[in-house]
């Protein structure tokens, strides 16, 4: 039997049924697609729901939910396009029929990370765009007149927060951080 906590909760996620099959429309471009990872993300969502934390936004967490449910099936979609060639030298080729340039996940990325620097503090934000635009360190002391250890800290410290705030995408970037690091 279910208890009250647990019927509130799914009244609540079942009044956010009309926005999500909004945005899953948008990200498929297909009304069965949509209803299918709709179904998945209310299935995921009862699932974890004691990842949920009270008095957050709900509809957020939902939201979040679907659009890594769609990016999951895009990329499984991928991976099933591909095929080994059992020659000698073994390589894998993508099937230029079942090739579909879509630029979802990215948007995405793009989307979040703009929204990260965004919530940075003016002085850490203002420090790591000018670096992130190439200025050197000395240049950039220089316009804003402070020294250039300053400078140093507000980029370390924006790009920690920037690596907390994005955390999601630790395992995307992992790889290509360790090389340049």
């Amino acid at each position: 039997m279910q208890s009250t906590n647990d019927l509130i909760f799914e009244d609540q996620i079942k009044q956010e049924m009309k926005s999500l099959k909004a945005l899953a429309l948008q990200l498929t471009r297909n009304m069965d697609d949509a209803k299918d990872l709709v179904q998945e993300t209310m299935l995921k969502a009862l699932r974890y729901k004691d990842k949920f934390h009270s008095g957050s936004n709900l509809k957020a967490w939902l939201f979040t939910i679907l659009r890594n449910s769609f990016i999951n099936q895009y990329r499984r979609m991928m991976k099933r396009n591909t095929f080994i060639d059992t020659t000698d030298n073994t390589y894998f080729l993508d099937i230029p029929n079942h090739q579909t340039i879509n630029q979802a996940e990215l948007k995405f990325i793009r989307q979040d990370l703009t929204e990260a620097i965004k919530a940075l503090p003016k002085d850490l934000r203002v420090t790591f765009l000018l670096n992130s635009e190439g200025f050197k360190y000395q240049e950039i002391a220089d316009e804003l007149h402070i020294p250039i250890g300053t400078v140093k800290t507000r980029i370390f410290v924006a790009r920690r927060m920037l690596r907390q705030s994005l955390k999601a995408y630790s395992n995307d970037f992992s790889g290509a951080r360790a090389g340049n690091e």
